[in-house]
């Protein structure tokens, strides 16, 4: 996860916001991201991704995420990163975009389901 200079190796970054991500559906919507992949049949490929990275995290420190969802389109939902280490220095932001597919048939995009629309509005920015 540390590359030889003892900071996170880039490629970590997105892999840590994809566990968060996971983590932030049962807050949003009361469920398992394996719920909603596998009984309801939703998956979330990532179409568009934008980081900065702002500050070094290095070994030991402990990563502090905040997530928001700043838009739910028709078939896209925009996610907002910002990890802070322990000192609530600001490390990393990314903005991300994920459209919703049929899990059956993941090239077709189809509507985000209005008790998702509903939950991830508890992840709006304030």
């Amino acid at each position: 996860m540390v590359d030889v200079a003892k900071i996170v190796y880039y490629p970590e970054f997105w892999d840590l916001a994809h566990r968060f991500y996971e983590e932030s559906w049962e807050y949003s919507c009361g469920m398992h991201y394996s719920e909603i992949l596998h009984e309801h049949g939703i998956g979330f490929p990532l179409v568009h991704s934008d980081a900065q990275f702002l500050h070094p995290l290095a070994y030991g420190d402990t990563v502090h995420c905040s997530i928001t969802v700043p838009r739910v389109g028709n078939t896209s939902i925009a996610w907002t990163y910002e990890f802070r280490n322990q000192d609530g220095t600001l490390c990393w932001m990314a903005d991300q975009v994920t459209v919703c597919v049929d899990m059956k048939d993941v090239k077709q995009k189809i509507s985000v389901p209005d008790w998702m629309r509903e939950g991830l509005a508890k992840l709006a920015p304030e």
